[in-house]
């Protein structure tokens, strides 16, 4: 099955009206992926985000998150 993956920040704001399921947290790790990748960013500068601390995550939840996107990044 094909999955919107957002291209803009635009769109990655309009794809967090949705409500939250796996198939719209991994369309918004690839989104940023894509657009960190088109920036000419590298994972390391994507990883250095995540792990920034906020309030939204812990410091387990942002470690935890970091290796998705790198197993993410990998794989595109």
């Amino acid at each position: 099955m094909d999955y919107f993956i957002p291209e803009t920040v635009q769109d990655t704001m309009e794809l967090g009206r949705q409500p939250v399921s796996p198939e719209v947290v991994a369309a918004a790790i690839a989104g940023v992926i894509q657009m960190t990748r088109r920036q000419g960013r590298s994972l390391d500068d994507l990883l250095s985000e995540v792990l920034e601390e906020d309030q939204f995550l812990n410091t387990e939840q942002r470690h935890w998150l970091s290796g998705i996107v790198r197993q993410a990044w990998e794989a595109f």
